[in-house]
Formats: C-alpha cells, structure tokens, sequence
C-alpha cells in the first residue's frame, strides 16, 4: 500500500466511477510512477482504482474499508509569510477546517488561497488522509466562534501559567506578531482557553503544529 500513489479526485467518489484523468496525473501516474493501479480518496473514503486501457481514465474499485486517520478539529489562524507551511504542516496532522482570520497585527493579506488549496490536496495524498481539510474564506477576529476554543498564548513564554492540554475542538493561532491588548481581553473574557506552547516564543507557523499535538493526543 505504501507504494501505490494516491489521488484525491472528490468528495463524493464511489465504487464503479469512471473517472477522466487531467494530462498532469495521467502522466504521473504512467511516466513518473510507472503503474496503472492507484487509490482514490474523498470524503472520508478510499477506494482501489486502476487506469483503464487508454491510460487516459480511472475507475473506481473497491472501498479499501480503511478509516480516514484525520479528525474532528477546526484551526483558526492569522494568515503568515510561510502560510504554506502551516496548511502543509496543519493538514498532515489531521486538521478538517481552516478558517483564515484577520486579526490586529495581520500583515500577510494578499494569499494565493487556491494555492493553499492545492498544497492542502497534495498533503492529503502524501499523509494517508481519506479526506480534504476545507479552508474557508478569511473572516474577522470579531467573527470566530469563541465557545469550546482555545488558542496559543504567547503570554506563557513570559512566565503566565497556563495548561498544557484541552479537549476543545478548535483552536486559533496568531500572526507573527501576536494578538493585540484588545484581543487577548476578548479571549480572556469569551472564556476561550490560552494554552502553553512553552518558554519560547515560536514561529507561527511550529506554533500551530504544536498547538494541534497538544488537542490531539
């Protein structure tokens, strides 16, 4: 299994589809892969797949019965530089929504977002997923669903003790330079959760990784 490539074409694949394959994949699949037998993915399903004769269309076997590895948990974070990395790296530790929020201190505004889409499905296919994180459209900080949050606070580094575990379900993440006065008050009051990341003020984009190891262990 861990040599057969993997393709995401949709959420709602099922047994028995037949479906035609881009110039790209195609030549991936036959040129750079040298196989006809592949998997199939999407929503939250894998299915065995092979390329008909032309090489030019799949079509979708069996479901392989595997359970999709990715969980429930929804990241809110303020677009960054390397906001590529973090999508990359939130994906591949099973993040299932990602919702861009525009907060004080957000520099980064002009994202690629179908970009992150593509970085997204590709990190998918590389890290066994049976699915796509869906990555919305950027909403304000005034408009993140506060209840059962938690959020990566950077006031730890600075001696404030704070937990270490939650089993919130969704969790924010600041830009590089971190949330304003006014926003930490804002969480504070919403009695959203600051956890630890720490002694050391980390790169925003490690500060969601370890943000998400922290939920789901």
């Amino acid at each position: 299994m861990k040599n057969i490539p993997r393709i995401f074409i949709g959420n709602n694949v099922q047994k028995g589809m037949i479906i035609p394959l881009s110039r790209e994949t195609a030549h991936y699949l036959t040129r750079v892969m040298r196989t006809t037998n592949t998997i199939v993915f999407g929503g939250g399903h894998e299915f065995n797949a092979n390329l008909d004769e032309s090489g030019k269309n799949i079509i979708v076997g069996d479901d392989t019965g595997r359970a999709d590895p990715s969980g429930d948990i929804t990241l809110y974070f303020a677009p960054i530089k390397r906001t590529d990395d973090l999508i990359n790296m939130a994906t591949q530790m099973g993040i299932c929504k990602m919702v861009p929020v525009i907060t004080e201190h957000t520099t980064a505004t002009h994202i690629n977002w179908e970009r992150m889409k593509k970085i997204a499905i590709e990190a998918s296919e590389q890290s066994n997923r049976n699915s796509v994180p869906e990555i919305t459209e950027p909403i304000k900080f005034a408009d993140i669903d506060m209840s059962n949050l938690a959020f990566a606070d950077e006031r730890a580094a600075y001696g404030k003790d704070l937990p270490d575990k939650t089993k919130t379900k969704s969790i924010l993440i600041g830009p590089e330079g971190g949330f304003s006065d006014a926003e930490f008050a804002k969480l504070d009051a919403s009695g959203a959760v600051g956890i630890s990341l720490g002694k050391t003020i980390l790169r925003a984009e490690l500060a969601a990784a370890v943000a998400i190891s922290k939920i789901i262990q």
